[in-house]
């Protein structure tokens, strides 16, 4: 294929999990071309507005904003203005459009990408939607009626949109995630303090942390740890728990718990060298962490989420533990559930093996590089 330079929007954000994958697709984009223009399109005040510019691009900013379906004063006030954002984030997208002259955009979900996509498909550009998840976001779904391709990382997507404008290209994630050699687990040993002679699980609630999973953790440390024998942990807690699991482990300690075996951070600096070292992850399913625990090939036990749109991480989970490559725990029962079922899996190498075998079938490694190629192929 001829990679020639081309001027791309791409356009979406407001999660972790939508910003990061359209990153990935913007330094292949680069890769391929560095001649090629890029520009994102963000929400105003939403995270993409720092993490892009952290990334080395130019981002501009719309000022959609999306309802609030709780009901108070803060949040009226909030979709009054709905109808004026969305105006003139359409008059503002259309300028950007006419501005810029992309060759193609590429929308990856989140409230931005609605308007943006819009003017650009209007405007006569040809449009890409990348949608992360099992379960369709709603601007993605609306999107997907004009959009020209569609990229899914789920099977049985023919429901959210048109079939034959779907293309399998799963999610693109870090590509210093891939399953461990025997140098890369040793340096993960070395980089964490750990005991090679024993079982390492890795609790991970994300970058914000999970207050479910912190919960759990401190529950089950709480009692003594049960069927910890043989057992590290390395622990993301999040920044906004931090100090609390600071002054509930400096407590355990003081009633004579042992917790010498738990390694706890509000944040994973090396996850690469973390998942190395897991024989065994929990973990919330989000849609980047799913893929990335694909391409890690890593028995995984999922905590979906309940405070998501429309359930999505669900939606993630199930598609892995229909075919056996994965457990999952409701968010309700992680409290009595969660660190029982992750004893239980961490001393069964059997099952261990399984699901490792299982969820490495599920890996799509070269996501960036198909969606790329897709984007190439719209531009006439």
């Amino acid at each position: 294929m001829d990679y020639k330079a081309l001027r791309i929007i791409i356009s979406g954000g407001g999660t972790g999990g939508h910003i990061f994958p359209a990153i990935s697709i913007a330094n292949k984009l680069r890769e391929l071309n560095p001649e090629s223009e890029i520009l994102f399109v963000g929400a105003e005040g939403k995270m993409e507005m720092d993490k892009v510019p952290a990334a080395g691009y130019k981002i501009v900013g719309l000022p959609i904003v999306g309802l609030q379906r709780q009901l108070n004063l803060k949040n009226i006030i909030n979709d009054l203005k709905v109808p004026f954002k969305v105006v003139s984030s359409l008059c503002k997208a259309r300028k950007l459009v006419r501005e810029f002259k992309p060759d193609v955009a590429i929308g990856v979900g989140g409230y931005a990408s609605a308007p943006m996509l819009r003017a650009a498909e209007k405007a006569g550009v040809p449009c890409l939607i990348q949608e992360q998840n099992g379960f369709a976001g709603l601007t993605n779904r609306i999107l997907g009626k004009k959009a020209s391709k569609i990229c899914v990382a789920y099977e049985g997507m023919e429901k959210f949109f048109p079939a034959d404008r779907i293309v399998m290209s799963g999610n693109p994630i870090r590509s210093d995630i891939v399953p461990a050699d025997k140098d890369m687990i040793m340096e993960g040993l070395r980089f964490y303090g750990l005991n090679p002679g024993m079982e390492h699980l890795f609790v991970v609630g994300g970058s914000l942390g999970s207050g479910t999973l912190n919960r759990a953790m401190k529950k089950w440390i709480s009692e003594g740890c049960p069927g910890g024998e043989g057992v590290q942990v390395i622990w993301q807690c999040g920044r906004y728990y931090k100090a609390g699991i600071d002054s509930f482990m400096e407590e355990a300690r003081a009633k004579g718990i042992n917790v010498e075996n738990i390694w706890y951070s509000d944040f994973i600096s090396r996850m690469d060298l973390a998942y190395a070292v897991a024989d065994v992850v929990v973990s919330r399913s989000g849609a980047s962490t799913v893929s990335e625990l694909c391409a890690a090939h890593k028995a995984s036990i999922f905590v979906p989420s309940p405070n998501v749109a429309e359930d999505h991480q669900t939606h993630n989970a199930m598609a892995l533990v229909n075919k056996g490559a994965a457990l999952m725990v409701k968010d309700a029962e992680a409290g009595e559930k969660l660190m029982a079922t992750a004893m239980e899996l961490i001393h069964d190498g059997d099952r261990i093996q399984c699901l490792e075998e299982n969820i490495a079938k599920l890996a799509l490694t070269d996501a960036a590089q198909v969606i790329a190629d897709e984007a190439y192929k719209l531009v006439k």
